[in-house]
């Protein structure tokens, strides 16, 4: 069952703009990794990409952290002491602060297939797509699914057929339609963001999708 424009706005009144451009993407993407067999897994599929992506508006990560917003992000590499009520940062988020390329660098150093911060892996292959795919050995594993370059060529990542149909990748691999058919938001969201963090707009919007669906 695809998506329709008029659908897809209900959802995410933000991506009233690009919803003509995103909708036979996302449509293609969910029919070829089986989202689109029932209105869970669209509902889903749609509410994460859609808060992962700012309603479907932006297709590379933003890094620009003031200190504070890095200690907040990763307290356990830039806060004083990460298991306090408060999180202060440390040096290290100070000289970093608002220098997004150098956040980059040093935050996926080593990560994910990267090199060492020197290399410049991190900024590289920052995250891009609508679920994010981050680090080189991501983008080697979704360029190698949709037959692209993206080692060579990242940016690709930030069209919105190939944004679209690498989150229908990384939705299959991780087994998420599974999870949907269980309504397991919470376990979506782990999956997708390594934690819990927007949690509760993430489940408004799967409700949302659920209602206007059905």
């Amino acid at each position: 069952m695809p998506i329709t424009e008029h659908q897809l706005v209900a959802i995410l009144p933000g991506a009233a703009k690009v919803a003509a451009v995103f909708v036979p993407a996302l449509n293609a993407a969910m029919n070829r990794y089986a989202i689109d067999q029932n209105p869970l897994r669209i509902a889903a599929f749609v509410a994460q990409c859609g808060h992962e992506s700012g309603a479907l508006t932006r297709l590379v990560e933003n890094l620009n952290y003031g200190a504070q917003g890095l200690a907040n992000t990763w307290p356990s590499r830039y806060a004083i002491d990460p298991r306090a009520k408060e999180l202060k940062p440390n040096e290290l988020a100070a000289k970093l602060a608002r220098r997004p390329e150098a956040i980059a660098n040093n935050a996926y150093a080593n990560r994910n297939g990267n090199g060492p911060e020197a290399s410049g892996d991190g900024w590289t292959y920052r995250g891009r797509g609508l679920l994010q795919v981050t680090g080189r050995a991501n983008y080697v594993a979704a360029g190698t699914a949709l037959a692209l370059d993206l080692v060579h060529h990242p940016e690709l990542l930030e069209l919105p057929w190939n944004a679209c149909m690498s989150a229908g990748h990384f939705w299959s691999v991780n087994g998420l339609n599974q999870l949907a058919d269980l309504q397991d938001t919470v376990a979506i969201t782990k999956k997708i963001n390594g934690g819990t963090k927007g949690l509760a707009e993430r489940t408004a919007l799967t409700a949302r999708g659920l209602a206007v669906l059905t």
